[in-house]
């Protein structure tokens, strides 16, 4: 029988809880404007937060919503200061208790996983698929308008699953309606979403290897792969994944899901990997290329500093150490000049 939690409320509720809340949102927000506001009147705000939890009055402050282009277009829905703290508050509490029920293999959004662990299991598992089969295929998928289809009716009763604390159902369930106005979707930008986006396709990762008993398999939020020596083993897989997607989880398949051989190597989580070696993506490093050169530019002019030019370019070589581009590396470096026109003072 499945485990469940209640009496989860009070400690959401608890002050040092909320305080510490209030913590985790603060990082890499040292001087916003809103931060700063919040702390000129920081007990109080933690209190009100508290009692407003405490009598179940709180309401969402909306959501400030913004486009991001990079890699593509996202709409960002972001929530309050005050609100990110009650949502740090409410996943201090409730994320372990889903997290002893996640697979291994998943690992966005998650302590300890990440892009980089993703690609190393990866890796591990092209290895071990190339001893035990020499040769062999790889499925990758990914859900189409992911976090835009999340349906709430299913999301809540999932949730219910593992939380049976009435008052910690009707915060989650206040988040979660405060997203859309459909009953559909969640929006990207909320720490919430993202938990509430891994527990809505561990669905899916457990009918995956629970039920299909797939060894090879590694999932990123909404993307994920399946290695497998049978070609029309892998593809009567998708069939079956597509079906539970559509059924279960009212989710569909993007139509760039496909399926190929090993030697093409495989495009996840921002790496092109084969069972030898790691390549950077393309697009990863023109984009980086350009926005170095942007930031040259702007130096020259004087409208950009050394720190900018230095956080994008020490972002570039960590993303780098992790694969072979020495040579992709040294050209760039070469190519940066950074050189201040004196006519501008």
């Amino acid at each position: 029988m499945t485990k469940t939690y209640g009496n989860l409320y009070a400690t959401i509720c608890n002050f040092d809880n909320i305080y510490k809340a209030y913590k985790d949102t603060c990082k890499n927000k040292r001087y916003t404007h809103e931060k700063l506001e919040f702390e000129n009147n920081l007990e109080g705000n933690l209190i009100e937060i508290q009692n407003l939890l405490i009598y179940k009055q709180w309401q969402s402050d909306g959501w400030r919503e913004f486009w991001v282009y990079d890699p593509k277009k996202r709409l960002i829905s972001a929530p309050s200061f005050k609100d990110r703290v009650v949502h740090h508050s409410l996943v201090r509490v409730v994320e372990p208790l889903f997290e002893s029920k996640f697979i291994f293999d998943s690992y966005a959004c998650r302590k300890g996983k990440g892009t980089h662990a993703a690609v190393l299991r990866t890796i591990d598992f092209l290895r071990r698929a190339r001893r035990n089969y020499g040769s062999f295929y790889i499925l990758k998928c990914d859900i189409s308008k992911y976090f835009k289809s999340i349906n709430h009716n299913i999301l809540k009763n999932i949730i219910r699953r593992t939380i049976r604390c009435k008052d910690t159902l009707w915060l989650m369930d206040k988040i979660i309606d405060a997203g859309a106005s459909d009953r559909v979707g969640v929006p990207i930008g909320a720490l919430t979403s993202q938990l509430l986006a891994n527990i809505y396709l561990n669905e899916l990762d457990h009918f995956v290897k629970d039920k299909l008993r797939v060894k090879y398999y590694v999932r990123y939020m909404d993307d994920f792969i399946v290695i497998h020596n049978d070609k029309q083993y892998l593809w009567s897989l998708f069939d079956a994944v597509e079906e539970f997607v559509s059924c279960q989880l009212l989710l569909k398949l993007n139509d760039k899901s496909c399926l190929f051989k090993f030697t093409r190597g495989v495009d996840f989580c921002g790496y092109r990997m084969w069972p030898s070696y790691v390549l950077p993506r393309k697009r990863n490093v023109k984009r980086a290329r350009n926005k170095l050169k942007k930031l040259a530019r702007l130096y020259s002019l004087g409208l950009s500093n050394l720190d900018d030019v230095k956080a994008v370019l020490m972002s570039f070589l960590g993303y780098m150490e992790h694969c072979c581009g020495y040579t992709t590396t040294k050209h760039i470096l070469r190519d940066l000049v950074l050189k201040r026109d004196e006519n501008i003072f």
